[in-house]
């Protein structure tokens, strides 16, 4: 069939022309068409772009080596690439001399009538009926805990800065730092002798006292008798009435002063008002300390239990008020990552106003904290459990896609095909989903390997060391060129674009964005011989460093 187009069926693409007419399967042209491959179009470029380079180089290292290269640089530059010419050459020989190798694909429609059928261009559908790999969980029913989280800092209790309630000179210390102390407990003693002093002064005054009272009181009993017998007057009785009188007085001030000075001479051991544990202690044993320092000698805080204050929002305020009015609300404490639990605890208090800057409320929960993982100041994540939801639908959030009409799941029916159901979501997380309508138990949904997935495509169940995300599937077409004493193996994806014939020095500028090449002081990975891998660590030894290593290939 002779076939001959004109010039207006031709047209312009990057600078060349190519004809707009399609040829028919079968004739001379598309067969020639047929054969050549994307990958053998890549080669010739790469060939094309090489050999210039190779000309250049070596014109450059020629006008050196005699001596007609003004710009020595360029010169010194050329007789270093001279030695690594013959790989360029080789890949530039290969990339116009090897066969050129037709594009296979998976599945091919059969020709029909019209513009697919005979005598007009074959149509093909990329992936036909091939079965796409999948991992899939099964939905159930669970009760699902409703949480709302927020940021809280930690406060003791109780804070209480030791102070001397008198001055004197500070003998010991009865504390270590850090150390937990019970109420009671001596924390410190100052220099008693004057107390003491004062205190024997009162006792000794009291006992003058009581002495002269009860001679008042015999002369009283006495002047009374007299005064019955008319032996003496009864104004002589009365006054010796009233000096018993002034004598009981003098005896109560007496013990009153002497309360005064036990309080004094008390206040010379320093006692912990509270169970807690003592900080850094301010002051050290010789110093004279005084009432009034504003230091104290040790800062003593209660932090078995301690109590967290955080906010939540103001919209929370009616699912708090439900939940404290069933019961005691749980508030869990979580680590930086949020994946462990530190501590337990429940809801003390929530504030009686709003904070109509921030419009969130305040509360306060308290946790025993037995093993002392929380600390006053301390920033840590509080997860509030508002309520549970009994017997709910979940399915993994991984499965829950997202499009133009809302959330969907891949359900495998049971011809094991992937149908595309619209679902309800209800509330999710990180790890689930709760499906309001859509799926019910004991369906199966897609959770790893949407990215062939429409609906109807035929899906294979696998695991997870079979997963489309670990293992790549290999498509018909992706043939490569296997060099001359080359081994028969299949490249890592890090050497993928790399080719195998370049030397050390190129397969360095190579390197792939954001990987450190290899160095040039030995097997060091990056500067400074990160990732360092010796021959007692595994092959892998260096992705426990945090730095991707780099394939060589030779």
């Amino acid at each position: 069939m002779n076939f001959r187009p004109t010039k207006s069926d031709f047209r312009k693409i990057n600078g060349r022309y190519q004809s707009s007419v399609e040829t028919p399967v079968g004739s001379a042209e598309a067969g020639a068409g047929d054969g050549q491959s994307a990958e053998a179009q890549k080669r010739r470029r790469r060939g094309g772009f090489l050999l210039p380079l190779i000309v250049l180089v070596a014109i450059a290292a020629y006008l050196d080596k005699t001596g007609s290269l003004p710009f020595w640089p360029v010169g010194m530059l050329a007789q270093r690439l001279v030695p690594l010419l013959p790989a360029p050459i080789r890949v530039a020989v290969e990339s116009w001399t090897a066969p050129a190798t037709p594009t296979q694909n998976a599945a091919e429609e059969p020709p029909g009538p019209g513009p697919g059928g005979p005598g007009g261009s074959r149509r093909v559908r990329p992936g036909g009926n091939q079965a796409v790999p999948v991992l899939v969980a099964k939905v159930k029913t669970e009760d699902v805990p409703v949480t709302t989280d927020a940021v809280g800092t930690v406060q003791a209790l109780a804070t209480i800065l030791v102070k001397p309630q008198i001055d004197g000179l500070l003998l010991e210390v009865g504390f270590k730092e850090g150390q937990f102390v019970k109420k009671g407990d001596v924390l410190a003693r100052l220099d008693a002798r004057t107390y003491q002093a004062q205190y024997d002064q009162m006792v000794a005054k009291k006992a003058q006292d009581e002495s002269q009272l009860a001679n008042a009181m015999t002369d009283l009993a006495r002047y009374e008798k007299l005064a019955t017998t008319d032996y003496g007057t009864r104004q002589q009785a009365d006054t010796q009435k009233a000096m018993v009188t002034q004598l009981q007085a003098l005896v109560r001030a007496d013990q009153a002063q002497i309360d005064n000075a036990r309080t004094y001479l008390d206040y010379t051991t320093v006692r912990a008002p509270i169970d807690g544990r003592t900080g850094i202690r301010v002051v050290d044993p010789g110093n004279i300390v005084h009432a009034n320092d504003q230091a104290g000698i040790v800062v003593l805080t209660e932090v078995q239990p301690i109590s967290i204050i955080f906010n939540l929002p103001q919209q929370s305020l009616k699912a708090l008020s439900a939940a404290t009015a069933r019961g005691p609300v749980d508030i869990q404490v979580l680590d930086a990552d949020e994946a462990n639990v530190i501590d337990r605890g429940t809801l003390t208090v929530i504030d009686n106003q709003v904070d109509p800057t921030t419009g969130t409320v305040r509360l306060k929960a308290t946790f025993p904290n037995t093993q002392s993982q929380l600390w006053p100041g301390q920033f840590v994540n509080v997860r509030v459990l508002v309520e549970t939801l009994k017997d709910a639908v979940v399915v993994p959030s991984a499965a829950v896609q997202r499009g133009p009409n809302g959330a969907y799941v891949f359900v495998v029916a049971e011809d094991k095909t992937a149908r595309q159901t619209p679902v309800v979501i209800g509330r999710q997380d990180e790890l689930r989903a709760v499906v309001v309508d859509g799926v019910k138990p004991p369906a199966e949904v897609v959770t790893t390997g949407f990215a062939r997935l429409i609906d109807g495509t035929k899906v294979t169940i696998g695991t997870a060391d079979t997963s489309p995300d670990a293992t790549p599937t290999k498509r018909p077409d992706d043939k490569r060129r296997k060099a001359p004493g080359q081994p028969d193996t299949q490249p890592t994806p890090e050497s993928q674009d790399a080719p195998a014939n370049l030397p050390d020095d190129a397969q360095r500028r190579r390197s792939a964005p954001g990987q450190l090449g290899p160095s040039r002081r030995g097997d060091a990975t990056g500067p400074a011989g990160l990732g360092r891998t010796s021959p007692s660590q595994p092959p892998d030894a260096a992705n426990t460093q945090g730095i991707l290593p780099t394939t060589r290939v030779r």
